[in-house]
Protein backbone atom coordinates (compact mmCIF):
# COMPACT_ATOMS: atom_id res chain seq x y z
CA UNK A 1 0.00 0.00 0.00
CA UNK A 2 1.62 3.30 -1.03
CA UNK A 3 1.82 5.47 1.90
CA UNK A 4 2.88 8.50 0.33
CA UNK A 5 1.14 11.61 1.38
CA UNK A 6 -1.16 12.87 -1.37
CA UNK A 7 -1.19 16.51 -2.41
CA UNK A 8 -2.63 19.20 -0.13
CA UNK A 9 -5.80 20.36 -1.13
CA UNK A 10 -7.31 23.97 -0.42
CA UNK A 11 -8.94 22.76 2.79
CA UNK A 12 -5.81 22.03 4.30
CA UNK A 13 -4.10 25.72 4.52
CA UNK A 14 -7.02 26.73 6.09
CA UNK A 15 -6.57 25.42 9.62
CA UNK A 16 -3.15 26.19 9.46
CA UNK A 17 -4.08 29.68 9.19
CA UNK A 18 -6.38 29.94 11.10
CA UNK A 19 -3.89 27.90 13.54
CA UNK A 20 -1.53 30.70 13.31
CA UNK A 21 -3.26 33.65 13.66
CA UNK A 22 -4.82 32.05 17.13
CA UNK A 23 -1.26 31.54 17.96
CA UNK A 24 -0.26 34.99 17.48
CA UNK A 25 -3.36 36.34 19.48
CA UNK A 26 -2.86 33.94 22.35
CA UNK A 27 0.46 35.73 22.56
CA UNK A 28 -0.80 39.01 22.10
CA UNK A 29 -3.17 38.03 25.29
CA UNK A 30 -0.44 36.78 27.22
CA UNK A 31 1.73 39.50 26.94
CA UNK A 32 -0.99 42.18 28.03
CA UNK A 33 -2.26 39.91 31.03
CA UNK A 34 1.50 39.31 32.47
CA UNK A 35 2.12 43.49 32.06
CA UNK A 36 -1.71 44.15 34.11
CA UNK A 37 -0.70 41.24 36.39
CA UNK A 38 2.81 42.93 37.18
CA UNK A 39 1.73 46.44 37.88
CA UNK A 40 -1.05 44.82 39.94
CA UNK A 41 1.49 42.74 42.11
CA UNK A 42 4.11 46.27 42.04
CA UNK A 43 1.73 48.25 42.98
CA UNK A 44 0.76 46.05 46.09
CA UNK A 45 4.19 45.78 46.81
CA UNK A 46 4.77 49.65 46.97
CA UNK A 47 1.88 49.98 49.52
CA UNK A 48 3.04 47.41 51.36
CA UNK A 49 6.71 48.72 51.86
CA UNK A 50 5.13 52.18 52.30
CA UNK A 51 6.35 53.72 55.72
CA UNK A 52 3.92 56.05 56.12
CA UNK A 53 0.96 53.67 55.58
CA UNK A 54 0.37 51.74 58.62
CA UNK A 55 -0.53 47.27 58.90
CA UNK A 56 -4.12 48.14 58.40
CA UNK A 57 -4.00 50.90 55.78
CA UNK A 58 -1.75 49.05 53.79
CA UNK A 59 -3.59 46.16 54.34
CA UNK A 60 -6.67 47.54 52.70
CA UNK A 61 -5.56 49.43 50.47
CA UNK A 62 -4.03 46.36 49.12
CA UNK A 63 -6.84 44.57 49.09
CA UNK A 64 -8.72 47.54 46.79
CA UNK A 65 -5.41 46.99 44.35
CA UNK A 66 -6.19 43.31 44.54
CA UNK A 67 -10.25 43.67 43.85
CA UNK A 68 -9.80 46.06 41.12
CA UNK A 69 -7.40 43.88 39.62
CA UNK A 70 -9.95 41.09 39.60
CA UNK A 71 -12.69 43.30 38.17
CA UNK A 72 -10.14 44.20 35.31
CA UNK A 73 -9.79 40.40 34.61
CA UNK A 74 -13.37 39.54 34.64
CA UNK A 75 -14.05 42.67 31.74
CA UNK A 76 -10.75 41.42 29.72
CA UNK A 77 -12.55 39.46 27.03
CA UNK A 78 -14.98 41.85 26.37
CA UNK A 79 -12.75 44.81 26.35
CA UNK A 80 -10.53 42.72 23.72
CA UNK A 81 -14.35 42.03 21.43
CA UNK A 82 -14.34 45.86 21.19
CA UNK A 83 -13.41 46.92 18.22
CA UNK A 84 -15.15 50.82 18.76
CA UNK A 85 -13.32 53.80 18.36
CA UNK A 86 -11.81 55.31 21.90
CA UNK A 87 -11.45 59.49 21.81
CA UNK A 88 -7.87 59.80 22.49
CA UNK A 89 -8.29 61.66 25.64
CA UNK A 90 -10.51 58.72 27.18
CA UNK A 91 -7.98 56.02 26.15
CA UNK A 92 -5.37 58.03 28.08
CA UNK A 93 -7.40 58.23 30.87
CA UNK A 94 -7.71 54.46 31.09
CA UNK A 95 -3.83 54.16 31.02
CA UNK A 96 -3.62 57.14 33.98
CA UNK A 97 -6.61 54.24 35.72
CA UNK A 98 -4.07 51.34 35.29
CA UNK A 99 -1.00 52.89 36.55
CA UNK A 100 -2.58 55.03 39.62
CA UNK A 101 -2.16 52.54 42.30
CA UNK A 102 1.49 52.34 40.95
CA UNK A 103 2.02 56.32 40.80
CA UNK A 104 0.20 56.72 44.24
CA UNK A 105 2.42 54.31 46.73
CA UNK A 106 5.45 53.95 44.25
CA UNK A 107 8.23 55.77 44.56
CA UNK A 108 8.62 56.50 40.35
CA UNK A 109 7.29 59.75 40.01
CA UNK A 110 4.68 59.33 36.53
CA UNK A 111 3.90 62.70 34.98
CA UNK A 112 1.31 62.62 32.17
CA UNK A 113 1.01 65.14 29.99
CA UNK A 114 -2.48 64.78 28.57
CA UNK A 115 -3.33 64.63 24.45
CA UNK A 116 -5.16 67.73 22.81
CA UNK A 117 -9.06 67.06 23.03
CA UNK A 118 -9.45 67.30 19.15
CA UNK A 119 -7.11 64.41 18.58
CA UNK A 120 -8.95 61.75 16.26
CA UNK A 121 -10.65 58.89 18.29
CA UNK A 122 -8.48 55.29 18.18
CA UNK A 123 -9.21 52.03 17.08
CA UNK A 124 -9.80 49.70 19.70
CA UNK A 125 -6.52 47.50 18.87
CA UNK A 126 -4.77 50.40 18.55
CA UNK A 127 -6.04 51.70 22.09
CA UNK A 128 -5.23 48.37 23.84
CA UNK A 129 -1.59 48.39 22.28
CA UNK A 130 -0.59 52.04 23.51
CA UNK A 131 -1.69 50.93 27.05
CA UNK A 132 0.32 47.88 26.83
CA UNK A 133 3.40 49.26 25.75
CA UNK A 134 3.52 52.31 27.96
CA UNK A 135 2.75 49.90 30.73
CA UNK A 136 5.45 47.51 29.77
CA UNK A 137 8.43 50.74 29.78
CA UNK A 138 7.08 51.67 33.14
CA UNK A 139 7.65 48.32 34.44
CA UNK A 140 11.25 48.43 32.54
CA UNK A 141 12.10 51.40 34.06
CA UNK A 142 10.68 50.14 37.55
CA UNK A 143 12.62 46.66 37.46
CA UNK A 144 16.05 48.62 36.34
CA UNK A 145 15.81 50.74 39.55
CA UNK A 146 17.61 53.93 38.19
CA UNK A 147 14.55 56.38 37.14
CA UNK A 148 12.97 58.30 39.85
CA UNK A 149 10.93 60.37 37.55
CA UNK A 150 8.78 58.99 34.18
CA UNK A 151 7.03 61.45 31.80
CA UNK A 152 4.54 60.27 29.57
CA UNK A 153 3.00 61.92 27.01
CA UNK A 154 0.29 61.26 23.52
CA UNK A 155 -0.40 63.09 20.88
CA UNK A 156 -2.15 62.52 17.75
CA UNK A 157 -1.05 63.98 14.10
CA UNK A 158 -4.61 63.03 12.71
CA UNK A 159 -2.65 59.42 10.89
CA UNK A 160 -1.01 58.19 14.02
CA UNK A 161 -0.59 58.13 18.05
CA UNK A 162 2.66 59.69 18.82
CA UNK A 163 3.68 58.10 22.55
CA UNK A 164 6.31 59.69 24.30
CA UNK A 165 8.23 58.17 27.72
CA UNK A 166 11.03 59.48 28.85
CA UNK A 167 12.97 58.90 32.13
CA UNK A 168 15.57 60.40 34.72
CA UNK A 169 18.10 57.25 34.62
CA UNK A 170 21.30 57.15 33.77
CA UNK A 171 20.62 57.07 30.02
CA UNK A 172 21.88 53.82 28.73
CA UNK A 173 18.58 52.54 27.60
CA UNK A 174 19.52 51.50 23.51
CA UNK A 175 17.41 50.10 20.84
CA UNK A 176 18.88 46.40 21.49
CA UNK A 177 17.71 45.99 25.14
CA UNK A 178 16.07 43.22 26.20
CA UNK A 179 13.41 44.47 28.28
CA UNK A 180 12.15 46.37 24.99
CA UNK A 181 11.38 43.51 23.09
CA UNK A 182 7.86 43.26 23.73
CA UNK A 183 7.91 46.94 22.98
CA UNK A 184 9.23 46.60 19.96
CA UNK A 185 7.87 43.67 18.51
CA UNK A 186 4.71 44.66 19.21
CA UNK A 187 5.08 48.29 17.77
CA UNK A 188 6.43 46.29 14.91
CA UNK A 189 3.08 44.16 14.36
CA UNK A 190 0.91 47.21 14.18
CA UNK A 191 3.48 48.61 11.29
CA UNK A 192 4.86 51.51 13.11
CA UNK A 193 8.31 52.33 14.63
CA UNK A 194 10.34 53.18 17.60
CA UNK A 195 13.53 55.27 18.24
CA UNK A 196 15.47 55.34 21.31
CA UNK A 197 17.60 58.26 22.37
CA UNK A 198 19.85 58.32 25.11
CA UNK A 199 22.09 60.94 26.92
CA UNK A 200 24.54 59.30 29.76
CA UNK A 201 23.58 60.70 32.81
CA UNK A 202 20.01 62.49 31.70
CA UNK A 203 17.86 59.63 30.91
CA UNK A 204 16.51 57.94 27.84
CA UNK A 205 13.46 58.82 25.74
CA UNK A 206 10.85 56.13 24.02
CA UNK A 207 9.62 57.67 20.73
CA UNK A 208 6.69 55.27 19.36
CA UNK A 209 4.36 55.91 16.25
CA UNK A 210 1.21 53.74 15.81
CA UNK A 211 -0.36 54.15 12.60
CA UNK A 212 -4.44 54.52 13.11
CA UNK A 213 -4.98 53.12 9.91
CA UNK A 214 -3.87 49.76 8.64
CA UNK A 215 -1.76 49.22 6.16
CA UNK A 216 -3.05 50.05 2.41
CA UNK A 217 -3.64 45.95 0.97
CA UNK A 218 -3.14 45.27 -2.33
CA UNK A 219 -6.63 44.07 -4.42
CA UNK A 220 -7.27 40.61 -3.60
CA UNK A 221 -9.10 40.35 -6.60
CA UNK A 222 -9.00 41.48 -10.64
CA UNK A 223 -10.32 45.20 -11.22
CA UNK A 224 -12.41 43.31 -13.87
CA UNK A 225 -14.18 41.69 -11.26
CA UNK A 226 -17.48 44.12 -10.30
CA UNK A 227 -17.16 43.34 -6.31
CA UNK A 228 -18.12 46.45 -4.43
CA UNK A 229 -16.07 47.95 -1.83
CA UNK A 230 -17.34 46.27 1.15
CA UNK A 231 -17.15 42.93 -0.52
CA UNK A 232 -13.57 43.80 -0.56
CA UNK A 233 -13.30 44.42 2.87
CA UNK A 234 -14.76 40.90 3.87
CA UNK A 235 -12.44 39.77 1.37
CA UNK A 236 -9.28 41.13 3.30
CA UNK A 237 -10.10 39.86 6.43
CA UNK A 238 -10.96 35.98 4.82
CA UNK A 239 -7.74 35.85 3.75
CA UNK A 240 -6.60 35.82 7.14
CA UNK A 241 -8.28 33.48 8.82
CA UNK A 242 -10.98 35.34 10.30
CA UNK A 243 -14.43 33.90 10.69
CA UNK A 244 -17.83 35.35 9.96
CA UNK A 245 -18.51 36.40 13.37
CA UNK A 246 -15.00 37.84 14.22
CA UNK A 247 -15.54 39.85 10.77
CA UNK A 248 -18.92 41.03 11.37
CA UNK A 249 -17.62 42.58 14.54
CA UNK A 250 -14.69 44.46 12.97
CA UNK A 251 -16.83 45.98 10.00
CA UNK A 252 -19.55 46.45 12.48
CA UNK A 253 -22.31 44.80 10.13
CA UNK A 254 -24.34 41.38 11.06
CA UNK A 255 -23.06 37.78 10.36
CA UNK A 256 -26.17 37.85 7.98
CA UNK A 257 -24.34 40.29 6.39
CA UNK A 258 -21.13 39.05 5.91
CA UNK A 259 -22.36 35.07 4.69
CA UNK A 260 -24.32 37.33 2.13
CA UNK A 261 -20.66 39.25 0.98
CA UNK A 262 -19.00 35.83 1.41
CA UNK A 263 -21.92 34.46 -0.69
CA UNK A 264 -21.66 36.97 -3.28
CA UNK A 265 -17.95 36.66 -3.71
CA UNK A 266 -18.24 33.19 -4.37
CA UNK A 267 -20.14 33.30 -6.90
CA UNK A 268 -18.45 36.29 -8.86
CA UNK A 269 -15.03 34.19 -8.65
CA UNK A 270 -16.52 31.28 -9.88
CA UNK A 271 -15.08 29.30 -6.63
CA UNK A 272 -17.25 26.57 -4.95
CA UNK A 273 -15.89 27.16 -1.25
CA UNK A 274 -14.51 29.62 1.20
CA UNK A 275 -11.04 27.71 0.94
CA UNK A 276 -11.03 27.81 -3.35
CA UNK A 277 -12.10 31.89 -2.67
CA UNK A 278 -9.03 32.49 -0.50
CA UNK A 279 -6.74 30.52 -2.92
CA UNK A 280 -7.92 32.65 -5.78
CA UNK A 281 -7.21 35.83 -3.80
CA UNK A 282 -3.78 34.90 -2.58
CA UNK A 283 -3.27 33.90 -6.14
CA UNK A 284 -4.27 36.70 -7.94
CA UNK A 285 -2.78 38.67 -5.06
CA UNK A 286 1.29 37.45 -6.44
Amino acid sequence: MDSTPGPHTASDAIPSLAVRQAQIEHARNMAEQADRHAVTLESILAILRADRLDDRAARTLAIDVAASALVGIRMETDERRDTRLEPVVGAFARLRNDLRPLVRHGDLDVQFVEPPMTGRALPGEVAHAARAIVRSAVLAFVDAGEARRVRIQWDCDGLNLLISVRDDGRGELTAHDDSLRPISERVIALDGDVRVSSTAGWGSTLDIRLPLDPPAMPDLLPDSMPVSARERDVLRLLVTGARNRSIAEQLDISENTVKFHVSNLLRKAGAVSRAELILLAKRDEQ
